[in-house]
């Protein structure tokens, strides 16, 4: 089933039920406070967990912000999807690589790393030849297991070198794998013993080996930008240095077996332009072939293993999920003893003035009595207004309904027009929910304050693997990336504490979608 209505977004409360208290507009605690509210809601039409529900919501363009960037991956079903890229826009793409900033990284990444893997792949070779050769021998054993060790450590070394310029030049950064830890009383042979047992350093072995012919293609590659500009260059170095005195000049092809053509006068040397240009014009994708190859290498091989990297990953969302507990707990006590137990005081001073008015009748004053009460009362009205803020921070009343009736709420006190798709025919477990509703508050909450946006689709779906896939966009300005105070870095790590993703993306321009990948248990 598929409904679709529209909801006036200026109408505080139209068709919406909250306990006791008219909020809308208003930020739910724990959120940012831009237009996004969440309040326990009985919306009629609004689809239940499992079926599909469209809602749009119109407000006033001037209730609309337009300030700062967007937010994140393809649209959200029965949205608008970007635009394909157009046939112009690929042919300047093209045009533009040889010039781009990433182009020139990396071919400094593979000059380096090719001449430093080459040389250390060569005279890792020499090492463990030699060190077998030893070991074979017997009588040089003790020696051949030293050069061993020595070989392991020199790929190590070549290891960190190759993580630190991939970090350098292409912001590519691998976690370095633990080093093997050393056990002091073992002695000569224990250490020889436990050095030939590094499994990581055997897999930096395999990574120098293989980045050999990987080093000679990358050079290979670098040669490609050298050929081109030489023979781009070749009219003018025919006028400057008259190298066609000399019997002629050659111009050169990237090609083995592509053939060097000679010129013998200035009108052949032209030739040299479009050899040289198309040479130029394939050089950075060949070379970025190589960096993506040689990087799928790294992360094979020079990053931790698969269960290291997981315990590794456990502590880090352990440590995060610490410090968010801890947070919230701060959080609750501060607005507790600010909020609701400041008005609490209040109410009770105000019942004891009462209590001292009518101990004594003959002063009996009826108007500051009724005063008196008034005001108690209104203190009782605020403390349980900021004790059902405080709780709704905690877990939005609105979720006992489930996740479709949630962000039906999100949508339609939304100050921008948000187009929701929700498709979850059951259920994730309640942590899962209460991360996926804060997720898309606070993404909204970014869209209004800072895209500039004109509308904003909201989509969640249950993936074939059971994933929840949440997915936010609009059509703002674009240029939202996770850093300090971002916003992003924090629910980046919110959704890490329960193996969770998040993916930016948000060229200059627009548009921005963002997508959050959840397991449907916590």
């Amino acid at each position: 089933m598929r409904e679709t209505g529209r909801v006036d977004a200026g109408v505080a409360d139209a068709g919406v039920a909250d306990a006791g208290v008219a909020d809308a507009g208003v930020a739910d605690a724990g959120v940012a406070d831009a237009g996004v509210a969440d309040a326990g809601v009985a919306d009629a039409g609004v689809a239940d967990a499992g079926v599909v529900h469209t809602g749009v919501v119109d407000a006033p363009p001037s209730e609309r912000p337009c300030v700062g960037h967007g937010i994140i991956v393809g649209m959200p079903a029965g949205s608008r999807a970007p635009a394909a890229p157009s046939p112009a826009g690929l042919l300047a793409e093209v045009v533009r690589a040889p010039l781009s900033r990433r182009a020139r990284r990396e071919v400094a990444y593979l000059l380096s790393t090719g001449l430093i893997g080459f040389a250390g792949a060569v005279l890792l070779l020499v090492l463990l030849a030699l060190g077998l050769g030893f070991v074979v021998s017997l009588l040089g054993a003790l020696l051949g297991l030293v050069l061993t060790v020595a070989g392991i450590g020199l790929a190590r070394a070549l290891g960190r070198i190759q993580r630190r310029l991939a970090a350098a030049l292409l912001g590519e950064r691998i976690p370095a794998p633990r080093s093997p830890a050393g056990r002091a009383g073992l002695g000569l042979f224990g250490r020889l013993d436990a050095r030939l047992r590094d499994v990581t350093g055997w897999r930096h072995v395999a990574y120098v080996l293989a980045k050999l012919p990987l080093s000679l293609i990358g050079l290979y590659a670098v040669q490609w930008w050298v050929i081109g500009l030489i023979n781009l260059t070749a009219p003018v170095r025919w006028v400057l240095f008259g190298q066609g005195d000399s019997g002629g000049m050659l111009l050169m092809t990237p090609l083995p077996a592509g053939g060097s053509p000679t010129v013998r006068d200035f009108a052949g040397t032209l030739i040299g332009l479009p050899m040289g240009l198309v040479t130029l014009l394939i050089a950075p994708w060949f070379t970025r072939l190589v960096v993506l190859a040689d990087g799928r290498l790294m992360r094979a091989l020079l990053g931790p293993g698969s269960l290291a990297q997981r315990v590794r990953d456990l502590e880090e969302t352990r440590a995060l999920a610490v410090d968010d507990s801890v947070a919230l707990l701060r959080r609750v006590e501060r607005d507790l003893h600010d909020g609701a137990q400041v008005r609490l005081v209040a109410l009770a001073l105000g019942l004891d003035m009462v209590k001292t008015k009518l101990a004594d009748a003959s002063t009996l004053d009826l108007d500051a009595v009724r005063r008196l009460v008034d005001g108690a009362h209104q203190n009782a009205t605020e403390a349980l207004t900021e004790l059902r803020d405080l709780a709704r921070g905690i877990h939005p009343p609105v979720l006992d309904e489930g996740l479709a009736h949630a962000l039906e709420t999100l949508a339609a006190r939304s100050t921008l027009p948000v187009q929701l798709t929700v498709d979850v025919p059951e259920r994730p477990s309640p942590a899962i929910e209460s991360i996926a509703y804060f997720c898309t508050a606070e993404l909204l909450t970014n869209v209004i304050k800072h895209s500039g946006a004109t509308r904003a689709t909201v989509s969640a779906a249950t993936r074939t693997d059971g994933t929840l896939r949440l997915r936010i966009g609009d059509d703002g300005r674009g240029g939202a990336e996770s850093g300090a105070g971002s916003g992003l870095t924090g629910l980046r790590q919110r959704v890490r504490t329960v193996d969770g993703t998040l993916e930016i993306r948000s060229p200059q321009g627009g548009p921005t979608m963002v997508t959050v990948d959840l397991p449907p248990r916590a």
